[in-house]
């Protein structure tokens, strides 16, 4: 298997990071092929702009999509985007690894999600969800939390984790046709003492090296919706012209 790494922490020496190597060493002695986009070190810049493009199709308004779709035909990406396009493209796996941040990914995740998954190379065309570019293909987030597993329950302060992942599972996992495996929490690991951080990393690893084989969540099949029409809202019509 072929499995790409995307981490987004800024300490080398942090448990996000451990993680990743824990992995890497493991996947590799058993003969996997692994690439790791460590994006602080890379110094991966987030803003997605005209910087992504080696290519201008309209000069006067920046219509994301549609310079992206023009990029892709004309192979019009900056080489930063460009070699984090191939990876992706590369892969079998995903790992998204980081720490939630105010209920999200950091931005620099973000980031890299809204630069890489580029309109004509990830999506587009019909191509989404149950008919999305990756089916067939596995991703999976990896993340540490600040708080108790009890204040991330049903009944906890912050609710469960699950839920501030739907953004990432639905919105961008599944949109874009992975199989999305169940994520990978490690709950307050600043509190952890040297056995319990170990014990983590095992299970990581074991994780790792099942990957394809782990519980998944529900996909969202398109054929459920063919022939379903909606009517769209004020909203609706509001957004298409942004």
């Amino acid at each position: 298997m072929k499995i790409l790494f995307v981490l987004a922490h800024h300490e080398p020496t942090s448990l996000n990071a451990a993680l990743v190597r824990e992995a890497v060493g493991a996947l590799s002695a058993a003969h996997h092929q692994v690439e790791v986009s460590d994006l602080y070190a890379m110094r991966f810049d987030p803003v997605s702009d005209r910087r992504n493009f080696t290519t201008v199709k309209d000069p006067v308004r920046l219509k994301q999509q549609a310079e992206e779709e023009y990029a892709t035909q004309m192979q019009g990406f900056a080489p930063p985007i460009q070699a984090e396009i191939d990876k992706l493209m590369w892969s079998d796996a995903l790992v998204l690894q980081f720490p939630l941040w105010w209920c999200s990914m950091p931005a620099i995740l973000k980031g890299w999600v809204d630069r890489v998954f580029a309109c004509g190379v990830a999506y587009g065309g019909g191509r989404y969800y149950s008919r999305g570019v990756f089916r067939g293909k596995r991703a999976m987030c990896s993340v540490t939390v600040g708080g108790s597993q009890a204040m991330y329950s049903s009944r906890g302060a912050y609710g469960p984790v699950d839920r501030m992942l739907f953004p990432v599972h639905h919105g961008i996992l599944h949109f874009v046709g992975y199989t999305v495996v169940d994520p990978f929490v490690v709950y307050s690991p600043s509190k952890m003492k040297d056995e319990q951080r170990n014990e983590q990393l095992r299970s990581f690893r074991a994780r790792m090296l099942n990957l394809d084989k782990a519980p998944s969540l529900p996909d969202l099949d398109l054929a459920e919706y063919d022939g379903l029409v909606l009517k769209p809202t004020a909203a609706d019509s509001q957004g298409c012209q942004q």
